[in-house]
């Protein structure tokens, strides 16, 4: 029975990045059958690298869209009836301080980053529920555990899905069904040219002298330079949900990067009151920021408020 049992894999956002690492990966493991999935436009991408095969598929996925999701979910019923395992790796992130942030802008990123993977979710609980077995892999971030400025929605969408994932954990746990966080760093790839901007965010970054225009020309470079930096690759981290689709029993989170795993400690050891005054000190140029913009009650927002009155 076991060396019959080939599970179905799920895996969503295989474009480019850990998605398409991960769909490499799977391509060579014929133990398990695979469905790489992405948006249209970018299916060419997938065709050109993988061969379909008796236990490779590759099909459109608009996580936005519930006609999409129901085609999709249709199709693999029609071609193996079930769904073991499911990846929810597909996510975008906004570079955005929170008052810059419009409605439309926020409802992007939380139905890429959680509404459609929950979405995604309540589709294969119940034939997971069926079989009295199932793992769902929901990828995070640090952002998941510890938020930075100008990346609030996108933190905001990680700390929900890790938030739903923790009590689905406890919900499903007793049907035989798994649910695992992976939560990667930075990770040295091109993603960081991926990022959305509000319209708002786009006119900071074109005038140095605006508010909050100090926050983006010291964290964009910030965190290019880190990725740049990092020794994990998108095949790291897609090996580390290999080796958790592998496991019997995972645990709910799992650092994926030395980064994670650093930040995964300091926030549970070191109390808040102190972790984010530290933290603070540590991003880029931050003692200088809105310095010329801020009216705050201390000698240095007093000092400004002479300026702009003389």
């Amino acid at each position: 029975m076991v060396d019959r049992y080939k599970p179905i894999i799920l895996v969503t956002g295989c474009s480019s990045g850990v998605g398409l690492a991960l769909a490499h990966l799977l391509y060579q493991l014929p133990q398990y059958r695979t469905v790489v999935t992405a948006r249209r436009l970018s299916l060419a991408r997938l065709r050109t690298a993988f061969q379909e095969n008796d236990h490779f598929k590759i099909m459109d996925l608009d996580l936005l869209d519930e006609k999409s999701r129901a085609r999709c979910m249709s199709e693999i019923m029609t071609h193996w009836g079930a769904v073991d395992i499911l990846v929810n790796n597909a996510g975008i992130s906004y570079r955005s301080v929170v008052e810059h942030m419009e409605s439309e802008d926020e409802q992007h990123q939380m139905e890429t980053n959680y509404f459609g993977p929950m979405a995604l979710i309540r589709n294969v609980l119940p034939m997971m529920r069926e079989k009295g077995r199932g793992k769902i892999i929901n990828v995070s971030s640090v952002s998941g555990m510890l938020a930075m400025p100008t990346m609030a929605s996108y933190s905001a969408s990680k700390h929900a899905l890790e938030g739903a994932s923790e009590a689905l954990w406890y919900e499903v746990k007793p049907f035989g069904i798994n649910i695992s966080l992976i939560q990667p760093g930075f990770i040295h790839s091109q993603s960081f040219e991926k990022v959305y901007y509000s319209e708002k965010s786009e006119k900071v970054l074109d005038n140095p002298n605006l508010p909050y225009s100090d926050y983006y020309h010291s964290m964009t470079p910030f965190i290019e330079r880190l990725m740049k930096m990092s020794w994990t690759t998108p095949e790291h981290v897609a090996k580390k949900i290999i080796q958790t689709i592998q496991l019997e029993n995972p645990p709910l989170w799992i650092p994926a990067t030395p980064d994670a795993i650093l930040f995964y400690f300091m926030r549970r050891l070191i109390p808040r009151r102190w972790l984010m005054p530290f933290l603070f000190l540590f991003l880029p140029n931050s003692s200088q920021w809105a310095m010329r913009h801020t009216f705050r009650r201390d000698s240095v927002g007093l000092q400004n408020r002479k300026k702009k009155a003389s």
